[in-house]
């Protein structure tokens, strides 16, 4: 019988930080090898991210000409004709009656919101075709196009980073609430801690692969208005989605990895400071076994 089991049982060892190392690289490896299409996907994001910079820069003569088309879209046009929907749509939900019903003066006010509606849609279709010829000017890889493509994967970031925010308040406030009076005959203190990290932790990796999805649904339009050939629109597409799905599995990885890391190293100062009480214990049992008998 050894000493830990003459004390109370042996001492549970955690893998030392070199091992976990190893079997991190060797997890990756092994995921690499299974899932090629994936991993390539990724490694392409890594390299666009690294390589694609702001953009080509606008010469002047490419300046002047976006400037010049921007110029001749009509902002105030649209701010007019927004008005004049949203004043004839108040009026028509206003004389609307019960159950869908709708007698003469709600027909006349659903014309006009009609009519509003598709003066509205004119002018900014109108509005959006200048807009897409002066962003064919530019081009889709200038520093004009992939300024919108990165302010849009961003805003859908924020967003995911918002939801995922919100959603664990929620969810604390309603952990919260169930753990009173029960924290204390089920579950420690630290193990409602990691409840909740963990919590947190998928609220997030949901609010961006979220964000991811609804970037990459959206980046096609964004694209089309550019006006670009297919191959060069292809390729931005699959250069785009392809580092925005690296930033995001990366984002992910790092959380569950600090997430990890964190309890990894409080389980091993637990480790290590049983083994100090263990041993320090035996040490004086083995001090007073052999104490001599005139002592």
């Amino acid at each position: 019988m050894n000493q830990q089991q003459r004390h109370g049982g042996q001492i549970a060892r955690l893998p030392e930080p070199g091992d976990v190392g190893q079997l991190i690289v060797r997890g990756a490896k092994q995921f690499a090898q299974r899932h090629k299409f994936i991993t390539g996907g990724y490694l392409l994001g890594f390299v666009v991210m690294l390589f694609i910079g702001s953009g080509t820069q606008l010469t002047l003569q490419q300046r002047n000409q976006y400037s010049r088309i921007m110029d001749t879209i009509d902002l105030q046009a649209e701010y007019d004709a927004t008005s004049d929907y949203w004043q004839a749509r108040n009026a028509y939900q206003a004389t609307k009656g019960w159950f869908f019903s709708c007698d003469g003066l709600c027909q006349r006010n659903k014309r006009r919101m009609e009519e509003a509606e598709r003066v509205l849609t004119d002018i900014r279709q109108e509005g959006e075709a200048r807009m897409s010829d002066a962003k064919a000017i530019a081009g889709l890889t200038s520093e004009v196009g992939v300024g919108e493509i990165k302010d849009s994967f961003w805003q859908y970031i924020t967003a995911g980073k918002q939801f995922a925010k919100r959603q664990s308040m929620w969810d604390m406030m309603f952990m919260a609430f169930r753990s009173i009076g029960q924290r204390g005959r089920d579950e420690s203190t630290a193990e409602w801690i990691v409840k909740i990290a963990m919590n947190v932790l998928i609220n997030f990796s949901m609010g961006l692969a979220m964000a991811f999805v609804m970037f990459v649904i959206g980046l096609w339009s964004i694209i089309r208005s550019y006006q670009p050939n297919p191959i060069m629109a292809v390729l931005v597409f699959v250069g785009a989605s392809c580092a925005a799905f690296s930033f995001v599995a990366t984002y992910i990885m790092a959380m569950f990895g600090a997430a990890a890391g964190g309890v990894y190293g409080m389980a091993k100062l637990a480790e290590n400071q049983a083994r100090l009480q263990n041993g320090g214990g035996g040490g004086q049992r083995q001090r007073m076994q052999y104490r001599p008998h005139y002592d």
